[in-house]
């Protein structure tokens, strides 16, 4: 039995965050991976079935910490991907921009101590990073992704590093201080040693008594690729993948069926997978036996990823239980996107060669080695199309696959029904208001430490919660998407997706999204009124945030860039 001063005081948030991990990855929402941890949230809490992000990491984690939209926040597009004229365009400036304040800083203002360790890809520059955005302490990796043990190959000549080796370099921070390789933690591992720091930040919160509750934000890096866990892990799902990404994506619709996460009749979005080049890769029954043998052992080792999260997020939730503070704190966790499904193989990279010329010279893909320290492997668009079934596509586009990704709350003080699931549509733009809502902090209004700032964009969910109103979005209410060239735009059950080629139709097209999760049944002849309806609602919504339009480059062309 908690203290009646424990059950009195502000709640602790703390925020889980997974990186490309898809719809149906997690036990909870159909998954064959073991998380008991995460299943037990979901058990003692709510699950959000229409809960939405950005298609892409930074632009998603943009809009979670300022309530706004990303075009707004500073990631119009991802920083990786932007060139000197892009962004010289307000919303693009590559990190979380001076024109939001950010949910960190609420709450710091409003006697909150604010935690982290883990992702943050919203900037590099000593002024960007968390400690000079409202962290009281924080251990951070500052880019998109790096190898998960902290490695790195003793390149020859560092002046000629490959693109992607050089983009997605080594770069940890800590408060207001880089961390060079040496002062990594020993056995560092991403997932655990994130993990261990914020429990170290937490024990400290605990042993000073602390009045001030605690905001912890918890990114992983992980299931990003390149996939790694240690192989213990790995181990436990030998076998569970050697009938091929079709059977499995198959096993996961059933299920999610079955327990009422998707519509009895919804139908499967196609399976799009492409090369560079735009031709379709090979089916699971065209590969060879070898192939399929390597390409199975890459679907283990992302499954030992998940597992290990699970684990992690357990001793959270242990140390939260033994120090009496779990029911007076906000958990939510979820995904920053859909699962990753490019296609890395025939990537050109700066130095020239392609992908797997790279990988060759500086690791080793051995299929016994898969999943180690100086492994670098990734799971491809087959894979991910099991894991965000029954939605189209996957990161990086604008369809449901993409944008529509597992979420769980737990709350007591909130969450009425636990193990209750909720198919109202949300957007992580929402988890903002609704933090502050719950925190009894304030947004500034349009100023913020003497510069003008936006409003949030979001809508907090506490009267939809509380049974004080029916809906959390009323169905007139309007979200777009637009992520290099892929547009998206919802009011209620209607969303308009524009895709461009090789992976889409290069047009608008229309669904009914509650009807059609799959988005397999255009409806633009049908609606036709609807559609010119809906395509104005997005030109108004690239106007209210700034939204440039792209074309929808290649990966190719992203490599050439970088």
């Amino acid at each position: 039995m908690e203290s009646t001063k424990t059950q009195n005081k502000r709640p602790n948030v703390l925020i889980i965050l997974a990186d490309d991990l898809g719809f149906s990855d997690v036990g909870c929402f159909g998954g064959e991976i073991q998380t008991p941890n995460i299943d037990q949230l979901a058990q003692e809490g709510l699950r959000l079935t229409d809960f939405h992000t950005a298609s892409a990491c930074s632009p998603t984690r943009a809009m979670l910490l300022s309530g706004t939209d990303n075009h707004v926040a500073g990631l119009g597009s991802m920083a990786e991907r932007m060139n000197e004229e892009i962004q010289k365009n307000p919303g693009y400036e590559g990190y979380l921009n001076d024109r939001v304040v950010s949910l960190q800083e609420c709450l710091q203002d409003s006697g909150y101590e604010t935690l982290m360790s883990g992702k943050w890809h919203l900037g590099q520059t000593p002024d960007r990073v968390p400690g000079a955005r409202g962290f009281d302490r924080s251990f951070t990796l500052l880019n998109g992704c790096h190898n998960h043990y902290g490695w790195e190959p003793a390149y020859e000549d560092r002046s000629k590093i490959p693109g992607i080796a050089a983009v997605l370099r080594r770069l940890y921070y800590q408060d207001d201080k880089p961390v060079s390789p040496e002062e990594l933690p020993e056995g560092f591992y991403s997932t655990d040693s994130f993990t261990d720091i914020l429990l170290e930040y937490l024990r400290n919160h605990d042993e000073r008594q602390e009045e001030r509750p605690f905001f912890a934000y918890l990114p992983f890096s992980a299931p990003h690729w390149p996939l790694q866990a240690p192989l213990e892990v790995i181990d436990k799902y030998r076998g569970i993948y050697d009938d091929g990404p079709e059977a499995l994506r198959q096993r996961r619709l059933v299920k999610l069926k079955e327990m009422g996460l998707v519509p009895e009749n919804a139908v499967p979005a196609p399976v799009i997978s492409k090369d560079e080049d735009g031709n379709d890769t090979k089916t699971w029954d065209e590969m060879t036996p070898s192939e399929q043998a390597v390409s199975a052992r890459n679907m283990e080792a992302y499954a030992g990823m998940v597992d290990r999260i699970d684990w992690n997020v357990g001793r959270v939730i242990e140390h939260l239980k033994s120090t009496n503070q779990l029911d007076n704190t906000v958990v939510m966790f979820f995904s920053d996107n859909g699962a990753e499904g490019a296609q890395f193989e025939a990537w050109p990279i700066t130095a020239g060669g392609d992908m797997d010329a790279y990988v060759a010279q500086y690791h080793n893909n051995s299929i016994e080695n898969i999943g180690a320290y100086d492994s670098y492997v990734w799971y491809g668009s087959r894979w991910a199309s099991a894991s965000t079934a029954p939605g189209l596509l996957y990161k990086m586009f604008t369809s449901e696959g993409g944008i529509r990704v597992p979420f769980v709350l737990r709350y007591p003080g909130l969450v009425k029904s636990p193990g209750s699931i909720d198919h109202s549509f949300s957007t992580v733009m929402d988890i903002m208001p609704t933090l502050l809502d719950l925190c009894k902090a304030q947004h500034p209004g349009r100023t913020y430490r003497g510069h003008e700032i936006e409003p949030m964009a979001g809508k907090t969910w506490l009267p939809y919660l509380n049974k004080e109103t029916p809906e959390i979005h009323s169905v007139d209410h309007v979200t777009g998407w637009e992520l290099f060239g892929r547009r998206a735009i919802r009011q209620g059950s209607w969303k308009a997706l524009f895709i461009p080629s090789p992976f889409g139709p290069e047009k608008w097209q229309l669904f009914n999204i509650l009807e059609d999760p799959g988005e397999t049944t255009d409806l633009c002849s049908e609606q036709p009124e609807k559609l010119t309806e809906m395509t104005r609602l997005y030109e108004d919504y690239c106007k209210t945030n700034g939204v440039i339009s792209q074309s929808g480059a290649s990966r190719a062309q992203w490599s050439k860039d970088i």
